[in-house]
């Protein structure tokens, strides 16, 4: 709560405006019940007219000032939070967006979302109350009760006995419910986790005919969620109800004991009704308060899951004193005795792993799977550090370059393309918007994205959320071209060509050793026709190098590759294969 107490230090100045505003709103309205006791003793009893007019003219006065002041202070109120929740939203995105991956798997994707949304917006309504209200009530506290004392000291009691009531029954039902409210947001956040997982693999769940599994999955998460919120609506349900039986139980002893009073010559009518109004803003004031502060345990709730983002480290950080790549060995790329564990994992994934790529050649890694292909290209852009050992670009640690630096020499392209909603353009121009129009043409040549002509508007051609209008093969083309119009010196595929058929496969290899001939090129794959002519061929089994060399060179030294080329030649293609192997051994 106290990081979150931080970000009013900018509105210190509307702060003041509020407490301000609602000052004149509140003297205003402890005014009222004075005035409306003089009418009434001095004018109404007395037949006094102008008395009347005047007090009453007094009494709008004040009327509306303590509408103007609450109006204004509302407003500013609501423009102060809605800063505030955009300021948090902005802070917990551009941290959740400097985690790595592995900070990104301790929280999952579906509770990151409602911490910056739903948790998001509970804040903001908690502290919207609480400026509303814990200003103004206590103010109104104070005045009313020096107002009913002034008026009626013996009947002061009244108040005294009401609020203890109050507070001790909302005090119980309170202390019952506050608990549940961190269970009530995990199971919000267990809902939009089944809800989002449903929505992504919807095409599998259709496919296997799965739909009812998935609905009672949801159903169950939903009936969690639909039942704690019952039993806690249920619970804090009695207070309305239980709240204005006591209340009016006060008005009517407030009215009994003043009779009595005013028959016995100790208060007069209209000192009576202003104490029963002094008397019902203590009471309600009291009663907003307390309603502001039951509002806290979930407000607290909430700010401590958002400060747990903000204020979790990130395993990967930027140098101190950065290092910078030569120029002319910014495409070198070497892997010195890696080794990775997962967080929390008891073995590792990759064992001692040593390689180096360079310019003008094409090494690719191979090997079955969960083999650690893909956490080894993981490791090139630092979406997770190594355990031990180290990977070396241009000579200098990845760990010792800046990020910009990093990211400016890589041009990575994942296993699964991933396209954002915007224009084909968009989405080749994504590393920079100042890339020319030729050079994005030039780069969906090379990455075989002839289908963009025939979109309608072309470059111009609107790409839905994900890429959802294009089919798997364009849309890896169209995550190739990005990575190449953004001209880097070292390309990281991901297994980026499974989706495309062998002749646009065998084109767009050709294209890159053609037009990339002085980049470094770095593929993973489990298909061999992409990679038999590669210069350099790293086999990895069970995270380590088992075989490293051309393909013929493995296919008559590595067991393992040969077992993978085994698995997609015939038996005819096999024998010539290996044949060309001794031949050329």
């Amino acid at each position: 709560m106290r990081l979150i107490l931080n970000y009013f230090k900018p509105l210190w100045k509307q702060l003041l405006l509020i407490v301000g505003f609602t000052a004149i709103s509140v003297w205003a309205t402890l005014k009222i019940p004075a005035v409306m006791s003089q009418i009434i003793d001095q004018g109404i009893l007395s037949n006094d007219l102008s008395l009347i007019i005047r007090q009453g003219l007094w009494m709008l006065a004040l009327s509306l000032a303590d509408i103007s002041g609450m109006i204004v202070s509302d407003i500013i109120t609501s423009r102060a939070m809605a800063r505030l929740a955009g300021d948090l939203r902005s802070d917990i995105f551009r941290r959740i967006e400097s985690f790595s991956l592995s900070e990104i798997d301790k929280f999952s994707t579906a509770s990151l979302i409602t911490r910056s949304t739903n948790d998001v917006q509970q804040v903001q309504q908690s502290f919207q109350m609480v400026l509303g209200l814990a200003i103004q009530a206590p103010i109104m506290i104070v005045g009313a009760v020096i107002g009913a004392l002034r008026t009626a000291p013996s009947m002061t009691w009244l108040i005294v006995l009401t609020v203890t009531i109050l507070l001790v029954g909302m005090a119980v039902i309170f202390g019952i419910v506050t608990p549940k409210y961190k269970v009530l947001q995990d199971l919000v956040d267990r809902l939009n986790l089944v809800a989002r997982e449903n929505l992504a693999g919807l095409r599998v769940i259709r496919a296997f005919n799965n739909e009812s599994i998935e609905e009672r999955k949801f159903d169950q998460a939903n009936a969690d969620k639909a039942k704690l919120e019952t039993w806690v609506n249920r619970i804090t349900g009695i207070l309305q109800p239980g709240m204005s039986l006591i209340v009016n139980l006060a008005v009517l002893a407030i009215i009994w004991v003043g009779a009595h009073l005013i028959v016995e010559s100790k208060l007069e009518i209209g000192g009576m009704m202003a104490f029963l109004q002094y008397a019902m803003m203590v009471v309600f004031n009291v009663l907003m308060l307390a309603m502001v502060i039951s509002t806290l345990p979930r407000a607290r709730v909430s700010a401590g899951r958002i400060a747990t983002i903000l204020e979790t480290k990130c395993r990967i950080v930027e140098p101190t004193d950065p290092e910078a790549i030569e120029d002319d060995r910014r495409g070198e790329l070497e892997f010195r005795h890696v080794t990775f564990s997962y967080p929390g994992a008891e073995s590792a994934v990759l064992n001692d792993v040593s390689f180096t790529a360079r310019p003008g050649g094409m090494t690719a890694i191979i090997g079955s799977t969960a083999s650690g292909k893909s956490t080894l290209v993981n490791l090139i852009p630092r979406l997770y550090d190594v355990t031990s050992g180290q990977i070396l670009i241009g000579g200098h640690d990845i760990r010792r370059i800046s990020r910009a630096e990093l990211v400016k020499a890589l041009g990575f392209v994942p296993q699964r393309g991933v396209l954002f909603s915007g224009t084909v353009a968009g989405n080749i121009k994504y590393a920079d918007e100042d890339i020319s129009d030729k050079e994005m043409r030039r780069a969906a040549k090379i990455a075989q994205a002839d289908f963009i002509e025939e979109l309608d508007g072309k470059y111009k051609a609107r790409i839905a959320q994900g890429g959802n209008n294009v089919s798997g093969g364009q849309k890896q083309r169209l995550s190739i071209a990005r990575a190449i119009a953004k001209d880097p010196d070292i390309l990281v595929f991901d297994d980026s060509f499974s989706a495309l058929d062998y002749q646009t496969d065998a084109k767009l290899r050709r294209q890159l050793m053609q037009q990339e001939s002085d980049k470094t090129i770095l593929i993973v794959t489990q298909r061999i026709s992409t990679i038999k002519d590669a210069g350099q061929i790293i086999v990895l089994d069970k995270g380590r190098v088992v075989g490293a060399g051309t393909h013929h060179h493995l296919l008559g030294s590595c067991s393992v590759y040969r077992e993978i080329a085994g698995s997609q030649f015939s038996d005819s293609e096999m024998k010539r294969e290996l044949e060309e192997a001794k031949h050329v051994g």
